[in-house]
């Protein structure tokens, strides 16, 4: 019913080997009324003749009479002796249409399309280019930046700091969610701790961090290690404790030492969870660092926005934006490289 009222063509496959029976026309013009069709009597009658087809290619040996019949209304059901789609036709009518390979090339340029309008909004001064300055206005900062080094160093700064927090953050995390995931008790007593703490500001530590440590790049790695550290550490937690039990009770069975159940069973049902989690940390390890860096640093790409936005260098503000960005970018590619290495069962569905 729903492909003769949806279709243009109708397509009947028999059971096994699985080979086509009829090819059907569907005569009935766009647009539909799906409630209209079935008032008429075309419809119900094109629907019976598919069943029958359906029917007769599951009971009938090949080579039996073919079924034809012509409907009151002239429609003619196919037979299933009729001749079968050419490997060209059903080709053709796999590939997408015009406009599905419009949408799909434009989706696919559409970033480039908007620094294009936004490039020509520029130049006709439809846009404010103290505020929004040309993209090849922009391309040309960055290059100087580039080549002076500038650019560079302030890179170098801020994924240091964010490397050194991430792994100072997400260790501890994937650890203790593990622990505390295969040991309910302990879970229990400690687990509410850091419930307490997650909905605390992070960057409203910061001053207090710079209290304790003091003004040195001590603190600006303490900070993205504690942002990092609640969403890897509540994500492993969460992994572990989803992971089917039936697992962990044929490792108890068998006699599995604490070790292997640890690194055989809980680390990888978990670890799904856990890159879950690294990339969320990893990505607002950037976003922190940014706003640490515009107070607290004399390097790093937030630094670098911050004193462009003092000066009103907006070009220089938009690259450094720009940089962050790609910067994280292509951090969080690698750490789904990582991960895509480290689960090969997983492969299947990506």
């Amino acid at each position: 019913e729903e492909a003769v009222a949806l279709g243009d063509r109708v397509i009947v496959m028999s059971a096994r080997p699985g080979e086509i029976v009829a090819d059907i026309n569907v005569p009935f013009p766009r647009p539909r009324d799906v409630l209209d069709l079935r008032r008429q009597p075309q419809f119900g009658q094109l629907i019976f003749d598919v069943w029958q087809l359906l029917a007769r290619s599951k009971t009938q040996e090949k080579g039996v009479s073919p079924l034809a019949k012509e409907t009151s209304e002239g429609i003619v059901s196919q037979s299933m002796s009729a001749p079968k789609p050419t490997a060209a036709e059903l080709e053709r009518l796999s590939r997408p249409s015009w406009t599905e390979r419009f949408v799909s090339v434009v989706g696919k340029f559409s970033p480039l399309l908007v620094l294009v309008l936004w490039e020509l909004l520029t130049q006709v001064g439809t846009v404010d280019a103290r505020f929004f300055p040309s993209p090849s206005s922009i391309a040309s900062v960055f290059w100087q930046e580039l080549v002076d080094g500038t650019l560079l160093v302030d890179t170098l700064a801020t994924l240091k700091r964010v490397a050194i927090g991430f792994v100072a953050g997400g260790v501890p995390a994937v650890i203790l969610g593990l622990v505390l995931g295969l040991w309910p008790t302990a879970r229990q007593l400690i687990a509410p701790i850091f419930s307490a703490l997650y909905p605390v500001p992070k960057i409203a530590t910061f001053p207090l961090l710079l209290l304790v440590l003091g003004v040195g790049e001590a603190p600006k790695y303490t900070i993205i290690a504690i942002v990092v550290f609640f969403l890897v550490f509540f994500n492993t937690l969460t992994g572990v404790r989803y992971a089917p039990r039936i697992y962990l009770d044929v490792a108890q069975n068998l006699g599995s030492s604490t070790l292997n159940t640890f690194r055989l069973i809980a680390l990888p049902a978990a670890l799904p969870s856990i890159f879950t989690g690294l990339r969320l940390g990893l990505g607002t390890g950037f976003v922190v660092i940014a706003a640490v860096e515009f107070v607290g640093a004399r390097s790093g790409l937030g630094y670098a926005i911050w004193s462009s936005w003092q000066i009103f260098a907006v070009e220089k503000m938009y690259v450094n934006i720009i940089a962050i960005s790609l910067l994280g970018y292509v951090c969080i590619l690698l750490l789904e490289w990582i991960e895509y290495a480290s689960m090969p069962w997983s492969r299947g569905n990506r």
